[in-house]
């Protein structure tokens, strides 16, 4: 018997149907990028430019940081947002457009508040405002890891990066020349948080209409987790509850106990030091959170584990039980550190530290800037394609590093070394620079290093984290590996607010260079693992 042949005319519209739900899963992947990009430099880069130009001492801005602490816990309540799907058929929508609406209403609540004046309320908004993100980001980079096909992981991580940082252009770079008074537009910082609402209100929008959607749920895989579907809800709501009292717990411990032990333990070394008092409790304040986060994870995994919190359970241990999971997160941990602990003051440093204007910060390292960093991104989808996942990560690594230099030379003395060029003025509506601004040579040439190697190293970091997801705990293990990759750009900032006091700028970007070694050294010991997940993806998704 013969096997029919389908008409050349339905083969052919066959075709056209996967090319275009491949263009709106990879438009939606862009959008969404932009969508998750926005709010973090609201509570980072564009934060610290508030908090710079109110006054606020380096040290201080350092630890102000903290209020991302969230996007390094995030794994913690991300299995309820894998238990638990708001939309019905669409899985994800609900918990975007919740998220995205959420952070609309803190956003407009912090422009409503002043750092000056309610620092410590501006502080738990700005917490909240980072909460809400790294929800955001859950379900972001879960719907990105079960919408594409193994084949468009590379391109798709290069387009959320690409949206991810025309995002920060705008928070991070367009909002400095807005509130720049003698250049941009004088705007206040209130009004451009307010700004910023809106935007995210349109991103809300977006996720309830035009986002493509996701099966429901692939069947379930036999092995670990293979029963968290006909488990009670309940039980997680449960363990999630003890888990937050357990993290309580260790904060109060912190507070109580750990601050007294760091400040007993450290006075030795410190008081006989040239360090200010201001900088010496600061030194103190770190050693106590240190303590206080290896007193706090361990009561966090037993409260999890007595309460039988089964959906964080079964997704960690589902991760944990794939050959070199521990080397994985070691090396997601470090690749991005040197990258991160250079640029966790780099807006203090350029205002404070080498005296550029904000319009001039603004256009060269959050406009300039990151339109490199897209391009990076772009250059680095590409090379993987042509590379592979284990050869671009290694460059991508080791260029990462050596721009880090560039800074190193501009705290040195290289500022003016290149001369530099006089943007004119411009009004292009939603950006105006009402007088010609300088750019200085050298700023523009260590930017563009820095912005086109961190580009590519992080479309490499997110194609490796989404190659390890598996689709039944995407929002669970893609929150760990994200949180763990975000631990560089959160817990860097009070050590880098303190140590740049300490050492100074010079030594701090060299510092920040040789910080890159470990990720390398690990990379290379792992060649043949990351080349097997490059070869043989592990998660199915369905067209």
């Amino acid at each position: 018997m013969s096997t029919p042949v389908a008409p050349p005319g339905r083969v052919a519209g066959q075709a056209l149907h996967r090319r275009l739900a491949r263009l709106h899963r990879l438009l939606a992947v862009a959008a969404l990028g932009f969508a998750s990009g926005l709010p973090l430099a609201l509570t980072g880069q564009a934060m610290q430019a508030w908090l710079t130009m109110d006054g606020l001492a380096i040290a201080d801005i350092g630890f102000l940081t903290l209020v991302g602490l969230p996007y390094t816990f995030k794994f913690l309540w991300a299995p309820l947002m894998d238990r638990f799907d708001l939309s019905g058929r669409w899985r994800r929508r609900g918990w975007m457009v919740l998220t995205q609406l959420a952070l609309a209403v803190a956003l407009l609540a912090l422009a409503a508040t002043s750092p000056r004046e309610s620092l410590r309320a501006f502080a738990l908004l700005a917490l909240t405002v980072a909460f809400l993100s790294a929800s955001q980001d859950i379900v972001v980079d879960a719907y990105r890891t079960d919408v594409l096909l193994a084949a468009e992981r590379g391109l798709g991580a290069s387009l959320a990066v690409m949206g991810y940082r025309m995002a920060m252009i705008v928070s991070g770079g367009i909002t400095l020349i807005w509130t720049d008074a003698a250049q941009g537009s004088g705007w206040s910082w209130s009004e451009v948080y307010r700004v910023m609402a809106l935007l995210m209100v349109a991103a809300a929008v977006f996720s309830a209409l035009f986002l493509p959607g996701v099966p429901a749920l692939l069947a379930a895989p036999a092995g670990p987790g293979a029963g968290v579907a006909r488990r009670s809800g309940r039980q997680d709501l449960l363990g999630f509850a003890a888990l937050v009292a357990a993290v309580a717990v260790g904060v109060a411990l912190t507070q109580v106990v750990g601050k007294p032990l760091a400040v007993a333990a450290l006075a030795p070394l410190l008081n006989g030091s040239s360090l200010s008092p201001a900088l010496r409790e600061r030194w103190a304040d770190l050693a106590a959170l240190l303590a206080g986060i290896a007193c706090t994870l361990p009561l966090a995994t037993w409260a999890a584990r007595r309460a039988r919190f089964d959906t964080l359970l079964d997704g960690m241990h589902s991760y944990f039980s794939q050959r070199g999971a521990l080397a994985f997160l070691a090396f997601i941990v470090l690749y991005k550190l040197g990258d991160a602990f250079a640029g966790s003051l780099m807006t203090p440093f350029l205002l404070t530290g080498l005296h550029y204007t904000a319009a001039e910060v603004g256009v060269v390292n959050k406009v300039i800037g990151l339109w490199l960093t897209i391009a990076g991104a772009l250059a680095g989808g590409a090379l993987m394609f042509r590379l592979g996942l284990w050869r671009a990560l290694l460059l991508f690594g080791v260029l990462q590093a050596v721009s880090n230099l560039g800074f190193w030379w501009l705290a040195a003395g290289g500022k003016g070394a290149f001369g530099g060029l006089l943007l004119p003025a411009l009004d292009w509506g939603f950006v105006a620079i009402t007088a010609p601004t300088p750019v200085d040579g050298a700023l523009l040439a260590a930017v563009a290093c820095e912005n086109l190697a961190g580009g590519m190293g992080t479309a490499g970091h997110v194609a490796f984290q989404m190659s390890l997801c598996q689709q039944r705990f995407s929002a669970t293990q893609y929150a760990l590996l994200s949180a763990f990759g975000a631990v560089g750009r959160v817990w860097v900032g009070p050590m880098a607010g303190v140590t740049a006091e300490s050492i100074g700028w010079p030594a701090f970007f060299m510092l920040s260079t040789w910080l890159a070694a470990p990720a390398l050294l690990i990379l290379l010991w792992l060649r043949s693992a990351i080349e097997a997940l490059d070869a043989s993806p592990p998660s199915a998704v369905v067209d």
